[in-house]
């Protein structure tokens, strides 16, 4: 049974993330970037630190919580209206699952790497790690996590726009990477080969 392709939004979901990401909300895609910048301003150019920040914002809370439940029981108003504050196993149990697909992906890379000796993905690996070492050399995390965020409200939307441009040009470079990759793997297999027979 064969699909047709399949709209990005889709791809993304299809509920109010994608529609955030491809800015079909425009006021919450740009209240997004806004609250993104804001936190990354607060954090790493005004120089103040997460958990003082935290702190600071739990202490208000709960000074503005005590004054008002002291205040409703001396005016005879009702207490301030707070939801049951819990995590239902429902919830953990999905977050459990969801992280244990992805623990037993990475198990299985290293698996391939280790057991089966797959130079390819050996090869993939390292390429990518090396570029994370890279990128996390030139920024900082909350910085590369903000770029993080704006990219992902850029270029989902200039992808749907320019999709089929964009799907010519990565097919091409990804014949020509495996090419190379394909090369290195033939050239370290007869560099061994040449060193097992001498």
């Amino acid at each position: 049974m064969a699909t047709g392709p399949r709209s990005l939004h889709a791809l993304l979901g299809g509920g109010a993330v994608a529609d955030l990401l491809l800015w079909r909300r425009r006021n919450a895609s740009a209240a997004a970037v806004v609250g993104a910048t804001t936190v990354w301003f607060v954090f790493e150019r005004a120089g103040y630190s997460f958990p003082s920040v935290l702190s600071n914002a739990l202490l208000l809370l709960v000074a503005i919580l005590f004054f008002w439940a002291k205040s409703a029981s001396l005016l005879n108003r009702p207490l301030p209206p707070l939801p049951n504050l819990e995590v239902s196993d429902a919830i953990v149990e999905k977050a459990a699952n969801h992280a244990l697909v992805w623990i037993n992906r990475l198990l299985a890379v290293g698996h391939d790497i280790a057991i089966k000796r797959d130079r390819k993905v050996f090869i993939k690996v390292i390429l990518i790690l090396w570029v994370v070492s890279f990128i996390g050399m030139l920024f900082n995390f909350l910085t590369l996590i903000y770029i993080g965020v704006m990219l992902s409200l850029l270029v989902p939307p200039l992808y749907e726009k320019y999709q089929d441009q964009v799907d010519e040009k990565v097919g091409v470079a990804y014949s020509v990477l495996s090419r190379h990759i394909d090369t290195i793997i033939t050239r370290a297999g007869q560099s061994a080969k040449q060193k097992k027979t001498e």
